[in-house]
């Protein structure tokens, strides 16, 4: 994988190919940035991923907010508060689903164990999924929408959980790929179009496939360690990209904290629209 651009990231997240306006954006969160290949935005709040609702607005995730946000303008306006009241959470991994809800996880800024949660957004409903998590990632969803998947990424465990007809969890989650053995630690990540989970492992510089049976299917090497979040881009949806992060990094190489790209070993689907309405 080659860096996309010059521009490095202290905690680069949310990694997103806008499937209508043909564009790719990453966060910054720490930096308060969001970026694209064209410019970048600068906010007061720590950003840290987003969904779609046309082509110029997106739904953005903060510290405190989920906000609708105008591309074009660079201006947003607030559609919820996101745990406003608890200043020692931040939102982390976040994605719509194919119901057009969208997900966020949130946690400390200190990764203190246990102060996060999964919430959903869905018609104005923002309502919490699952709480007493630590650093939330891989929220992402199997082609056929019917199943979530989650992880807590300190247990190096994710979980999958049933959707119901609007998209809500029913039943327990239960886990489905245990990293243990391994020592790695699931970050963001996608399913591609043969519904094979893309996981980016942080420490590990890569990001690794995984059959729908948990079988290790295959890694592409990027080399940052910190990989923090993946996506399939391009016109065809076969470009990888991913996100990485300075952030932890003692001694950090010129290419911690950039965006890679390479040409995928899959198509990937297209991002899921989030529908605002009732």
């Amino acid at each position: 994988m080659t860096p996309v651009n010059d521009t490095r990231c202290a905690l680069g997240e949310g990694a997103f190919w806008h499937p209508e306006r043909g564009e790719f954006f990453w966060f910054d969160i720490t930096g308060r940035k969001l970026h694209s290949l064209a410019q970048s935005w600068d906010f007061d709040e720590m950003p840290s991923a987003m969904g779609w609702v046309g082509h110029a607005e997106v739904v953005i995730a903060t510290d405190a907010r989920l906000m609708l946000f105008d591309l074009e303008a660079g201006t947003g306006r607030t559609l919820c508060a996101l745990e406003a009241d608890n200043p020692v959470t931040r939102s982390n991994d976040g994605r719509a689903d194919p119901q057009g809800g969208f997900w966020i996880g949130t946690m400390s800024k200190q990764a203190e164990k246990g102060a996060g949660a999964i919430w959903r957004y869905y018609r104005g409903e923002l309502r919490c999924l699952f709480p007493g998590l630590t650093i939330p990632n891989a929220i992402c969803f199997a082609p056929d929408g019917q199943s979530a998947c989650f992880t807590d990424t300190p247990t190096r465990r994710v979980m999958r959980v049933a959707l119901d007809a609007e998209g809500w969890p029913k039943g327990a989650p239960a886990c489905w790929l245990d990293l243990n053995d391994t020592a790695l630690n699931p970050d963001g990540a996608v399913y591609d179009a043969s519904g094979t989970f893309w996981v980016a492992q942080w420490g590990a510089g890569r990001v690794a496939g995984y059959g729908p049976d948990g079988a290790f299917i295959q890694a592409v090497e990027v080399p940052a360690p910190h990989t923090s979040c993946p996506a399939f881009g391009g016109p065809d949806l076969q470009t990888l990209f991913c996100t990485t992060a300075r952030e932890g990094r003692q001694n950090p190489h010129e290419l911690d904290g950039a965006t890679f790209c390479a040409a995928a070993p899959a198509r990937g689907l297209p991002e899921h629209q989030v529908r605002l309405g009732v």
